[in-house]
């Protein structure tokens, strides 16, 4: 693939947001695109393959980048419960 996706034509997921923090990924092109929802088409878009995100993504479920201080709060708040 030459240049960078521009993710111009995809569907932009907003999966949770808080307080007005949302981050958007799209799939286009056999990549993935992340960006900041408050600045919508404006700003920048991360890119990422396929291979990437999923490694990233089974981290994330596998606690990789979990905090020792939130994983204490979270067993206690619903909102966390995995």
């Amino acid at each position: 693939m030459t240049g960078r996706p521009r993710f111009s034509n995809s569907a932009w997921h907003r999966p949770a947001c808080n307080n007005g923090s949302c981050v958007e990924v799209a799939f286009e092109h056999g990549s993935v695109g992340v960006r900041d929802g408050k600045n919508g088409t404006n700003g920048p878009v991360l890119v990422f393959t396929l291979a990437e995100w999923d490694s990233f993504v089974r981290s994330i479920r596998r606690g990789r980048f979990d905090i020792p201080w939130f994983r204490r709060i979270a067993r206690r708040d619903r909102r966390f419960a995995r």
